[in-house]
Formats: structure tokens, sequence, C-alpha cells
């Protein structure tokens, strides 16, 4: 063609993101060589019987958080909703805030394999690690990781934590199960919404760029028209076939979606020309996140996906960022 547009095969793509593991693999092994991690300064001293806890991404630290409450300090090790979490990069801190953890909430799936490496590494006989790609009983080739937008995934997390915790403090089992119950009824709201879109909404077509809120959208009964290939290519920073780049340029061209979901934390020359093509063709775009954004909780976090989506297709309005709430 010679319409001025660059062909699947002349876009050019920046270095590979690689799996979290793989590039942190080596300073993993420079951080825990030679080091006693019992020795590093996990932060301020807790107070007298308060559980120690790690959620490695924030969201799962959010929901710790709310069926701890004040027994329970909590640490998010992943907390940047303006990086790429798959290319995130231990240290001694986040070591040693591993090392002195009571509880663990990890996603599993080789997400956040990284943070596996360092657990052995200071393991504690009495340090409770939950893994929910475990809880949820998935299998090592389930091939979306991103859980969290699952509806069924948090629930179980919570009433995990709950159990969890009641092991390493008992005279607070009553407190932390009514947590669970006061977490189970604080979702009700995205329940409704995602049965609202689908009984309205249902069967409308999508384009994404990654699996991010793939669940989410099977959830709300969207129809996701993006080869998974494509998106695994582009998760896993891999070049994706040129057959399926052209199948997505035309999702965009022919008018053929409704909507555009793309990673807003992972953009680079293939997606910036997705994102044009949507907006040149009038399609509104969401942006979706893997990092619980600033000023969020898990709740209104997934309630304002929810809402973007909608008005996406009811007013034809993009949210490409969301602002914090009250903004």
């Amino acid at each position: 063609m010679n319409d001025g547009k660059a062909s699947p095969e002349d876009r050019s793509r920046p270095p590979k993101r690689m799996p979290n593991a793989a590039i942190t693999g080596g300073l993993i092994g420079s951080i825990l060589l030679g080091l006693s991690l019992a020795s590093l300064d996990p932060g301020p001293a807790l107070a007298a019987g308060m559980i120690n806890a790690v959620g490695v991404e924030n969201e799962y630290a959010d929901v710790v958080s709310q069926i701890g409450g004040p027994y329970v300090h909590v640490t998010a090790i992943e907390t940047n909703p303006n990086t790429d979490p798959h290319t995130f990069e231990a240290s001694p801190k986040v070591a040693a805030e591993l090392a002195a953890a009571a509880l663990i909430v990890e996603n599993g799936l080789g997400y956040d394999s990284w943070a596996d490496k360092m657990i052995a590494a200071a393991a504690g006989k009495n340090r409770k690690v939950i893994n929910v790609q475990h809880l949820l009983g998935l299998s090592d080739s389930t091939p979306n990781p991103h859980l969290w937008y699952d509806p069924k995934t948090m629930p179980a997390v919570a009433s995990a934590v709950a159990g969890t915790l009641a092991t390493l403090d008992p005279g607070q089992a009553g407190y932390f199960q009514a947590n669970v119950r006061k977490f189970d009824a604080s979702l009700k709201s995205w329940m409704t919404a995602i049965a609202s879109f689908k009984a309205r909404y249902g069967a409308t077509p999508v384009a994404v760029t990654e699996p991010v809120a793939d669940y989410m959208l099977q959830a709300v009964g969207c129809d996701i028209m993006t080869p998974f290939n494509l998106q695994a290519a582009i998760m896993n920073g891999t070049d994706p076939s040129p057959q399926d780049v052209t199948t997505q340029d035309g999702l965009f061209n022919g008018r053929k979606v409704k909507v555009f979901l793309y990673n807003q934390q992972v953009t680079d020359t293939l997606t910036q020309s997705f994102l044009g093509l949507a907006r040149k063709n009038g399609i509104p775009v969401v942006g979706v996140y893997e990092t619980m954004p600033t000023g969020y909780h898990y709740q209104s976090w997934m309630m304002a996906e929810v809402a973007a989506l909608r008005k996406a297709v009811t007013d034809k309005v993009s949210t490409e960022r969301l602002q914090a709430p009250g903004q």
C-alpha cells in the first residue's frame, strides 16, 4: 500500500517486555548472595501483637488491610500504576519486607515469581503464604494471570486471609470473619453493575491490547474480538504475528468494535498505533490498570472500571485514565 501507513511488518517495537521472573533473576541472586536477610531492617517496629503482612500487589494488600484492620500492618510491594509491573525489580528493602512478614499474599501464575525466590531464601517456619493461583485451583497453564479482575477472586482471597490471620491471632478470629462479611457485602454494588451491564449490553464487541481486564469483560458478557495470541504476545513482550495485527487493525477500520480497552501502564509503538486507529474511527477508549490506582480501594477501583466501560458504550465517552475519587 502507498497510503503512508506502516504495515504490521514495518512497525518498530521497543525492546521486548520480559516477564519479571526473567528480568529480575540476576538481581535477586545478587541481593541474596552473601546477604543475611534476618539482619536487614524491615522498617519501624510494630505495635505489640500486630501481625506483619505483605501483599505483593497492592490490590491484595488492600484486601488484607480491610480484613485485618488495626491488628495487621500491611505493606504493598508493587504500588506504582504508572510503571510496567512485568519489569518490576526487587531490592534489599523488598527482601527485608518479605523476610519480616508473617503473612504474604502473592498472585502466582508467574506474575510475581521473583517473590517466590525471596520467600524461599528467607523461609520462616511460621510464615503463611497465600498464592492466589493455588487458592483458586488454577493450573500453571492458565493463560491470563490478572486474577483480580475475576469477580470470584477477591471473596476467596478475603476468606483465606481471615482464616490465616485467625491462626496467627486466634483471639481476633471473630473480628476477621466479621470483616469478611463486610467485604463481601461491599462487593454487591460491583456485582450488580456487572449484572446490569450484561443484561443490557451483553455481547458488546470490544478490542483490547492485553488480557488485563478480560475476566471482567467476560463477566459482563462482552465479546472480546482481539485474537488472544495478539494479547498474549503484547503481554509477554514478544512480536505478534502480522496476521493478528491486521485483524486488530480491521476491527478499528471496520468499526467492528464499540470500545477499545488498553493496558494504561504499558504502551509502545504498536499499542499507540491501535490507539490512533481507535480515535480516528470514533471508537471510545478505556484505560485499564494492572496496579490499583492511587486513591482507590479494590471495590471502588472495580466499580470505576465498569462505569468507564458503560460510559463508553452508552455515551461514546473515553476514559483513558482513572481520576482519584473526588477529583
